[in-house]
């Protein structure tokens, strides 16, 4: 229930601003607020008669304290959950920004260009159609007919990051290296998919302009003005080793074609090259 955990979660990050500047920082941040959202999510099952069963089972589980959380496929898995194939691609694609990148509804609007109101509706209805789904890898066959959705999913947090449709800075490293992260975990999983090695290299070649991308009083460079010794070296050797080896290896996409023309800039060493 997604909309239980948000509440849940709330909760922690509130207690979290009272407690934590009088009482110190815990020695596992992470693992406090789970285990304070965990209970809260308990609280809210236990107002909710029609659930009482479901409250029943997990009041038995035994707490998850405040050991550290593992850095397994959880992040993954959401991300392929959001994507489930009872979903339209728009309501895939709508609730993956928002549960997975963090996305405010707001931002998301405008990385659709649609309306604000359009997009909570996807939400909702999304939440709602997946409600009861198992939090679990799918086989591998419905990997497959998800992963269209989910590259196009982490394309757009990318692009959120890269340049940011609100806020002060021109861009939020946060989204763009997390985009970079679930690509990398998706890519470890799918090693000869092109598209998937594609999307990676698109977004290391991009992403290694960033440090040359604006001036000290944060004005956009043009990328023939860009210094480009301030280019990261070894996420375009990282990027063009990719495409290189998805282009001679497998069938070409949109993603593929993207990356090959980063990687005909990040290769030049002047802009007239």
């Amino acid at each position: 229930g997604f909309d239980t955990c948000e509440d849940a979660v709330q909760e922690a990050l509130l207690a979290a601003a009272v407690q934590w500047p009088e009482q110190g920082l815990p020695d596992n941040p992470r693992g406090w607020l789970i285990t304070v959202a965990a209970r809260r999510r308990t609280e809210l099952w236990r107002s909710d008669s029609a659930r009482r069963r479901r409250e029943e089972t997990a009041a038995q589980l035994e707490p998850r304290g405040t050991a550290p959380v593992p850095d397994a496929d959880d992040t993954l898995t959401l991300l392929l959950l959001c994507c489930h194939p009872s979903l339209t691609p728009p309501s895939q694609v709508a609730l993956t920004l928002r549960a997975v990148g963090g996305l405010t509804t707001a931002e998301i609007a405008r990385a659709f260009l649609v309306p604000e109101a359009t997009v909570a509706q996807r939400i909702s209805r999304a939440k709602q159609r997946i409600r009861g789904a198992r939090f679990e890898l799918p086989p591998p066959d419905e990997l497959a007919e998800r992963l269209g959705a989910v590259l196009h999913v982490l394309y757009l947090i990318f692009n959120e990051g890269y340049t940011a449709s609100s806020g002060p800075a021109l861009q939020r490293a946060d989204l763009t290296a997390e985009a970079i992260r679930l690509t990398r975990q998706l890519r470890a999983r799918r090693p000869e998919d092109g598209e998937v090695a594609g999307l990676l290299a698109l977004m290391l070649l991009t992403d290694a302009r960033r440090p040359a991308r604006t001036r000290p009083d944060g004005a956009l460079v043009p990328l023939a003005e860009q210094d480009r010794s301030k280019w990261d070296a070894r996420a375009i050797a990282e990027g063009v080793e990719l495409i290189t080896h998805a282009l001679a290896n497998a069938p070409v996409g949109p993603y593929q074609l993207q990356a090959a023309i980063a990687a005909v800039h990040d290769e030049a060493a002047r802009a007239e090259d």
